[in-house]
């Protein structure tokens, strides 16, 4: 199939990143339909009817790229199930004790099933983002996913949730370049979004506070409860578990003989469990919902690099799988922030294999326990 004859439909949001990607596969000669969805926002918060990654002004300034590009260019309106899939997993996991990543839902739900489904039924070969990812054909057959081009922008970690159906219908065209080559390429092809600051995470908060948003939607995650050590000693009351995350320090509101850092939250006794730095470090994980990109899950032990958060730097590890979708991470060193609800990304190089959701401890402090028996 010549690309004359390929249809690609691209998700734009009025950013500098996608209007490029846009604007690439136009001049490659693509058959390029633009589209932008209308995400569910907090209109009770801070006055905001919309959410930040589709205002009105974004909506225009899609519009206007697209005409600029000569392709046509669609709304698409996805604020249920953003809603059902994205922000209820925001609120659920926090009542969880987890600190979930939304954008990892946003593109396992949203970009790469609801949106990839439409792209199809409009008769699109493929889906593009403005992602800094690459696509490859793998030597065993089938696509890899790569990290992008440009280190400091890499989103492989948030695409880890792809698979092989999805990155054979899927075009990542700026991720073959740094960030400022593709401001640079917006510039140069009159895009009047060249110096557009990026977007944020969280898109569905009216005021950008993630903690007014559970105080009005999920109060009860805000209750407040035990600051606890890991032996259990009564150190204090925190003000609501989805106020803390694993490692933090300052904002406890207790003294005590030395720093203190967050250990765990269990959300069944609400308690906060603190402890020396000695204590924060842990050097194995199990994580969950294990998406291997490939499509086959390995069946052995293997060696491979691990990230634990999105700007986290990988690190060494012996990586098992489990079945049921699950794996066991064990670092070569202690990682201090593994944190319930992000992701374990799994590494070989630049080829992202595959990852899964961190899951709470299999054995948490035992003060937590203490205080639910209690």
């Amino acid at each position: 199939m010549s690309k004359k004859d390929s249809r690609v439909l691209v998700a734009m949001s009025g950013g500098v990143d996608s209007s490029v990607a846009a604007a690439l596969l136009v001049r490659a000669g693509y058959d390029v339909v633009g589209m932008m969805m209308r995400l569910w926002s907090d209109e009770s918060m801070g006055g905001a009817e919309h959410n930040r990654c589709c205002t009105p002004d974004q909506m225009r300034d899609a519009r206007r790229i697209a005409d600029k590009l000569g392709i046509p260019f669609y709304a698409l309106d996805s604020k249920d199930v953003f809603h059902d899939r994205v922000v209820q997993y925001f609120i659920d996991g926090h009542r969880a004790g987890f600190t979930p990543n939304p954008c990892l839902e946003c593109n396992r739900h949203i970009r790469f099933d609801w949106l990839l489904r439409h792209a199809i039924a409009l008769d699109a070969d493929y889906l593009a983002t403005g992602h800094y990812a690459r696509i490859a054909e793998s030597p065993e057959g089938g696509w890899q996913l790569r990290k992008g081009l440009d280190p400091g922008k890499d989103q492989s970690y948030i695409l880890s949730v792809m698979g092989q159906e999805q990155l054979s219908r899927t075009l990542f065209p700026v991720g073959e370049y740094p960030k400022a080559e593709v401001r640079r390429m917006a510039g140069e092809l009159g895009l009047d979004v060249a110096n557009r600051k990026d977007s944020q995470d969280l898109c569905f908060l009216g005021n950008n506070d993630y903690r007014d948003f559970l105080q009005l939607h999920a109060p009860d995650v805000m209750a407040p409860g035990p600051i606890l050590t890991s032996s259990g000693e009564l150190l204090g009351e925190h003000k609501g578990l989805a106020n803390y995350t694993i490692g933090q320090r300052k904002g406890l509101g207790i003294s005590y003989s030395e720093p203190l850092y967050v250990l765990a939250m269990n959300s069944f006794a609400n308690a906060l469990v603190v402890g020396t730095r000695d204590e924060l470090g842990r050097d194995q994980l199990l994580a969950e919902r294990v998406n291997w990109v490939s499509g086959v899950a390995p069946t052995e032990a293997f060696r491979a690099e691990v990230k634990i958060r999105y700007r986290a730097q990988a690190k060494d590890a012996l990586v098992q799988p489990l079945g049921e979708g699950q794996m066991r991470v064990t670092f070569d060193e202690p990682q201090r922030d593994i944190t319930p609800g992000q992701a374990a990304v799994v590494y070989d190089g630049d080829v992202c294999l595959g990852g899964g959701v961190i899951a709470v401890p299999e054995a948490l402090p035992v003060a937590a326990g203490a205080v639910q028996a209690g």
